[in-house]
C-alpha cells in the first residue's frame, strides 16, 4: 500500500485537510480534501503528447456533485445523476478561470480536472473545497503548472468579514464573494452583494489574501512531500523570424490605420484588407508555406496588441476614438414587444440586449434539487442567450457554459432588488437575447433586464445597471497604467484585467473580476472600482430618462394574482369535501386557487375579473352571517310554511311565509320559485344557530336606500 500524505491548514473556523496516496492512485494527481463534514475527491489526468503544441491550453474542468454525499437520492424518473446542473457548470468555471492561465501551452496535452463532491454536511459549501482540491491535485501531479492557486468565500456579516461562511450564514450576509489567487496576489473575484460600498468589497478581498497565501503554502508542502516529477514540455525549436522584419515594417502603419476605423465590422474589414494587401505584396516570401502563414498571423496579432496598448498608454485614445473614461452612446427603449408582459431594448455602442420579462404563477417556480439542503423553489430566474448572429457568424443555437455563466452574473445583479415572494406573489423570468455584441453583453443584460422588469410592473427596490472595466499596464511595477470604462471586445482580449460591476446608485449588487497578470495593487483596484461607480451612475441616469421607476400596475397581459388570509379553521370549508368547494370556485370564476396550511389563499386569474370573482366567492364562504344585513340569495327549497334560501355558500336560512310580504300570502310558490335569486334580510340568528330571513322586495330596498340618504 502506498504512503498516505496529509497536510492541514486552518481556514476560518475549520481545518482544511489535504490527503493523497489512498484514493484514485492511477490518476496523474489525486487529492482527497476535507473541510469539516464536506469532502471532495479531485483528480487530474492528461492525454498523450501531440505532434505539435496547440496555440491554446486544452483544459477541461468537470465539477460534479453526488447526491449520496448528502444522503439523498436524485429526483425524477432516472434515479442517477444526469447532465451537469447549472450550479456544477458555474463551479467548474470558478475552478477553470484562475487555473487555466497557469498551464503551459508548450505542454500541449489535453488536461482534464474532475473534482467530485462525495460528502456534504449541508453546512459548509463544497465548491470552495473543490477549488482548493483541484489546485492541489494538479500541484502534486506530474503536469507542469505555475501554481498553486487557492480560494475562499468571504461574507460581510454583522459588520465583520467571515471566511468560509456556512449555508445558513450566507443569506444573512450583506456580501458573498469567492476570491481566488496565488500566494502573491488575487486573480479572480466573483459574487453578489446587497448594495455594499466599494470599500466593503476592497476589504473583503484584502481579508481573503492572507488565507489564500496559507492554503497555497499547504499545497506547496504537499508537493514537497508527495509531488511527482513534472513531465517535460514540448521542445519548440527557435524559429527564424528575420524574414518577417520587412513585412513588419511595411504592415505596421497599415495595421495602425485600420485599427482605428470606427465600427467593429468596418474595423475587421479594414484589417482583412491590410492582410490581403500584405500577403499579395510578399507572396513570394510566404509562398504556400503553412508555417510561414501561421507566423504571419501571429505577427498581425502582435501588431494589434502593441498598437492598441501603446495608443491607450501614450495618447489615452482607444480604437473607437474614446478616452479611457468614456462610455459608448446608450439608447433605451421599453414596451418594444406588443404581447409580452414587459420588454426593453438596451443598446450600448455595438452591444444590444433585447430583454423580456414574463410573470407567472407558483406553478412556474423552478425546483432546485441539489445537495445543499432540502428541495426549494426559485421565483426569480434570468436566462441569457448568445446566438451566433450577434457577432455576424453562423453556428449552432446552444446553451453552453458561457451562456449559463453570463446569465448567472446578470441574475445575481438583479436578485438584490427583486421583491420577495410574500411581497410580490409572481414567478418572474427575464430572458436576455443578445442581438449584437462588442463588449460586455452580460452587463447589457443587467441594464435591459432592469428596464424590462420595471416595464412589466415588478416593484423592484431600485434600478440596477452594470459596466465592464479593463486595465492596460506597461510593466510589472505598474508605474504606468490606464483603467478603461465600458471595454470593447478587443480591449477585453488584449487587456490585463476584466471586471464587471453591477449595482444601484447606492451600492454594488454583483461583481466579477479576472486578472491576467500577477500582483495588481489595491490602489489600482480602488481606482478601478471608483471609476466603475462613476460609469454606473451615468448609465443609471440615462436609463432613468426612459423609465425611472416600475409601472404602478403589472401588465394587463400578465395573470392577475390576489392573496388573502383566511382563518385556519375555515380552510376546510373553502376546500370542501374531497375538494368539491374549491373546484366549484375554480369552475365558476375561471381562476386557479391555492391554499397554504397557514391560511394564505393565492388566486391566479388570466384577467382581473376572474381573480376578483374567485376572491369574492372565497370571502363569501368564510364570511359570518350578520344580523340586519341584506343578502342576495338563491331559493333552494320551497315548503308549505316557507322557503330555504342560501345567502352565503353553504349557509341557508328560512324565510317564513309570513315574511314574504306585508299582506297575507296564500302559497309560497305564488311569490318564489326554486332557483330564483332574491334579496333577503337576516333578521335573527336563534340560539340554535338557525338563520331567519325576511323577503326584501324592490320597493322596500328603495325605501331603505332613501332613508340612508
Amino acid at each position: 500500500m502506498s504512503k498516505v500524505t496529509t497536510v492541514t491548514v486552518r481556514v476560518g473556523d475549520e481545518d482544511l485537510i489535504f490527503e493523497s496516496g489512498r484514493m484514485a492512485k492511477q490518476a496523474n494527481g489525486a487529492v482527497f480534501a476535507k473541510y469539516s463534514g464536506s469532502a471532495v475527491i479531485a483528480t487530474v489526468c492528461c492525454g498523450e503528447a501531440p505532434k505539435e503544441a496547440p496555440d491554446f491550453v486544452p483544459v477541461s474542468v468537470e465539477y460534479n456533485e453526488k447526491y449520496y454525499a448528502a444522503g439523498k437520492i436524485p429526483g425524477g424518473f432516472l434515479k442517477r445523476e444526469g447532465k451537469p446542473k447549472d450550479k456544477e457548470i458555474l463551479v467548474s468555471r470558478l475552478i477553470d478561470r484562475p487555473m487555466r492561465p497557469l498551464f503551459e501551452k508548450a505542454f500541449g496535452r489535453e488536461i482534464q480536472i474532475v473534482p467530485t463532491v462525495v460528502s456534504s454536511d449541508m453546512i459548509h459549501t463544497p465548491d470552495i473545497v473543490a477549488i482548493n482540491a483541484a489546485s492541489c491535485a494538479v500541484t502534486i501531479s506530474d503536469i507542469p503548472f505555475n501554481g498553486p492557486i487557492a480560494a475562499v468565500r468571504v461574507a460581510y456579516l454583522n459588520k465583520e468579514y467571515k471566511i468560509n461562511p456556512t449555508f445558513q450564514e450566507i443569506p444573512e450576509a450583506e456580501l458573498d464573494i469567492v476570491v481566488a489567487g496565488t500566494k502573491d496576489g488575487i486573480t479572480m473575484v466573483e459574487g453578489g452583494a446587497k448594495e455594499v460600498q466599494e470599500e466593503v468589497m476592497l476589504g473583503a478581498i484584502a481579508a481573503a489574501q492572507p488565507v489564500i497565501t496559507e492554503i497555497c503554502k499547504a499545497q506547496e508542502k504537499m508537493r514537497e512531500l508527495c509531488g511527482k516529477e513534472k513531465l517535460p514540455l514540448m521542445k519548440i525549436e527557435a524559429e527564424d523570424l528575420t524574414w518577417l522584419e520587412p513585412i513588419r515594417e511595411c504592415a505596421y502603419p497599415l495595421v495602425k490605420e485600420a485599427s482605428f476605423v470606427k465600427g467593429k465590422q468596418n474595423r475587421y474589414k479594414a484589417l482583412d484588407e491590410v492582410h490581403t494587401k500584405i500577403e499579395e505584396k510578399f507572396k513570394d516570401e510566404i509562398s504556400d508555406d503553412e508555417k510561414k502563414h501561421a507566423q504571419l498571423l501571429k505577427l498581425y496579432d502582435d501588431l494589434e496588441y502593441e498598437i492598441l496598448r501603446s495608443s491607450i498608454l501614450n495618447d489615452g485614445i482607444r480604437t473607437d476614438g474614446r478616452k479611457t473614461t468614456d462610455i459608448r452612446p446608450i439608447t433605451c427603449e421599453v414596451s418594444v414587444l406588443p404581447s409580452t408582459h414587459g420588454s426593453a431594448l438596451f443598446t450600448r455602442g455595438e452591444t444590444q440586449s433585447l430583454a423580456v420579462t414574463t410573470l407567472g404563477t407558483s406553478n412556474d417556480e423552478q425546483l432546485l434539487d441539489n445537495i445543499d439542503g432540502e428541495k426549494n423553489f426559485s421565483t426569480f430566474m434570468l436566462h441569457y442567450n448568445f446566438p451566433p448572429y450577434s457577432v455576424g457568424e453562423t453556428g449552432r443555437l446552444t446553451t453552453g457554459r458561457r451562456e449559463i455563466g453570463h446569465g448567472h452574473l446578470a441574475q445575481r445583479a438583479l436578485e438584490a432588488v427583486v421583491p420577495k415572494k410574500e411581497d410580490f406573489p409572481y414567478t418572474v423570468r427575464v430572458v436576455s437575447e443578445i442581438l449584437e455584441s462588442n463588449g460586455s453583453s452580460s452587463m447589457a443584460s443587467v441594464c435591459g433586464g432592469c428596464l424590462s422588469l420595471m416595464d412589466a410592473g415588478v416593484p423592484i427596490k431600485k434600478p440596477v445597471a452594470g459596466i465592464a472595466m479593463g486595465l492596460i499596464t506597461e510593466d510589472e511595477e505598474y508605474k504606468r497604467y490606464e483603467i478603461l470604462s465600458d471595454i470593447l471586445g478587443e480591449e477585453d482580449h488584449l487587456g490585463d484585467m476584466d471586471f464587471k460591476v453591477a449595482g444601484t446608485k447606492d451600492g454594488i449588487t454583483a461583481f466579477q473580476m479576472d486578472i491576467k497578470i500577477a500582483g495588481v495593487t489595491p490602489e489600482i483596484m480602488k481606482k478601478a472600482l471608483n471609476q466603475a461607480k462613476e460609469g454606473r451612475i451615468k448609465i443609471l441616469s440615462i436609463m432613468a430618462d426612459t423609465l425611472s421607476e416600475p409601472r404602478p400596475e403589472v401588465s394587463e397581459l400578465a395573470p392577475k394574482i390576489i392573496t388573502i388570509n383566511i382563518p385556519e379553521d375555515k380552510i376546510g370549508a373553502v376546500i370542501g369535501t374531497g375538494g368539491k368547494t374549491i373546484r366549484g370556485i375554480a369552475d365558476q370564476s375561471g381562476a386557479e386557487i391555492n391554499i397554504d396550511d397557514d391560511g394564505l389563499v393565492t388566486i391566479y386569474g388570466r384577467n382581473r375579473s376572474q381573480a376578483e370573482a374567485a376572491r369574492d366567492l372565497v370571502n363569501a364562504i368564510i364570511e359570518e352571517p350578520e344580523v340586519g344585513k341584506i343578502y342576495t340569495g338563491t331559493v333552494k327549497k320551497i315548503l308549505d310554511f316557507g322557503a330555504f334560501i342560501e345567502i352565503l355558500p353553504g349557509k341557508e336560512g328560512l324565510c317564513h311565509i309570513s315574511k314574504l310580504s306585508k299582506t297575507r300570502v296564500k302559497n309560497v310558490s305564488d311569490v318564489l320559485s326554486s332557483g330564483q335569486v332574491v334579496k333577503v334580510k337576516l333578521t335573527e340568528i336563534d340560539r340554535m344557530g338557525r338563520l331567519n330571513l325576511s323577503y326584501v322586495d324592490a320597493q322596500d330596498e328603495n325605501s331603505a336606500e332613501d332613508k340612508k340618504e
